[in-house]
């Protein structure tokens, strides 16, 4: 992570970082942690490292065939063919919440939030293009992603639970095994799972699975509940992959400006004639 981050964002606070020599001191850690052992003290295990998914889900979480993107734009958002994450690719909207799922679809363009540069929710930080890491203590797991410089703490120790709802949730996390069983509650309604417009309400549940497949792979399942849109649970899952470069970093992405003409463009003053 570059030394020019200047603030972690835990839920709806900003806390500001007037130094980043801790976090380096965790990556430096997790980084010669990082295949040397596969598990930590306590026979966890070791889940240091760069990782990231390889679909399309960002896409569609759904099967899907390629489709264009803007007109204006030609290929360049053109979206590619995907499997889906879906499993039974089936996802039991209500029936009114169907109907927003189509609306959103025909108007992704302007108002997914990732074209806002809101924070991406989960699970869909976890499948974005964009690689995340993960920085592994005994009582706090903090979860570091590129994207928007969001970041996680999973509190793997008891807390009290979350006093607002929030973009990313309230994480609380324990071991089933060799499983990292995360609980994800107080969220907001303002994300959505992909670019497809499919989309959850401030109900939204998310229980998350991580399960090592071998040093350098992780299995990722995510069960979603949300009564407000959903008429039952239902869940995603794919594979997570270690970056193996040996300049693996987080790099910056502060989207923030690269939306503000669709935020604020329609504010700025007119010239007069």
């Amino acid at each position: 992570m570059r030394s020019s981050v200047r603030h972690l964002v835990l839920g709806s606070s900003v806390v500001a970082v007037a130094t980043v020599s801790l976090i380096v001191m965790l990556e430096a850690g997790a980084e010669r942690n990082a295949g040397q052992s596969k598990e930590r003290p306590g026979g966890t295990p070791n889940l240091n490292g760069i990782w990231q998914a390889i679909n399309s889900a960002n896409w569609d979480i759904q099967e899907h065939a390629a489709r264009p993107g803007p007109p204006q734009l030609g290929a360049l958002l053109a979206a590619p063919a995907g499997l889906g994450v879906v499993e039974g690719n089936e996802i039991p909207y209500l029936a009114s919440a169907l109907d927003k799922k189509k609306q959103n679809f025909e108007k992704r363009w302007s108002i997914d939030p990732e074209a806002k540069c809101y924070l991406p929710g989960v699970p869909r930080a976890t499948y974005m293009p964009f690689p995340f890491q993960i920085v592994q203590g005994s009582d706090k797991i903090m979860i570091v992603y590129e994207y928007a410089a969001a970041v996680r703490v999973v509190h793997m120790d008891k807390v009290p639970k979350s006093p607002v709802e929030t973009w990313m949730g309230h994480s609380v996390g324990r071991w089933e095994g060799n499983t990292l069983v995360v609980d994800v509650t107080s969220f907001n309604d303002q994300t959505w799972f992909d670019r497809a417009g499919n989309f959850h309400s401030d109900a939204l549940h998310v229980v998350e699975r991580y399960t090592p497949m071998g040093a350098d792979a992780l299995q990722y399942e995510a069960t979603i509940e949300d009564p407000k849109v959903f008429t039952r649970p239902w869940k995603m899952s794919m594979p997570l992959y270690r970056r193996l470069e040996k300049n693996a970093q987080i790099l910056e992405f502060r989207c923030i400006e690269f939306s503000e003409e669709l935020l604020y463009g329609h504010l700025r003053k007119k010239p007069s004639r």
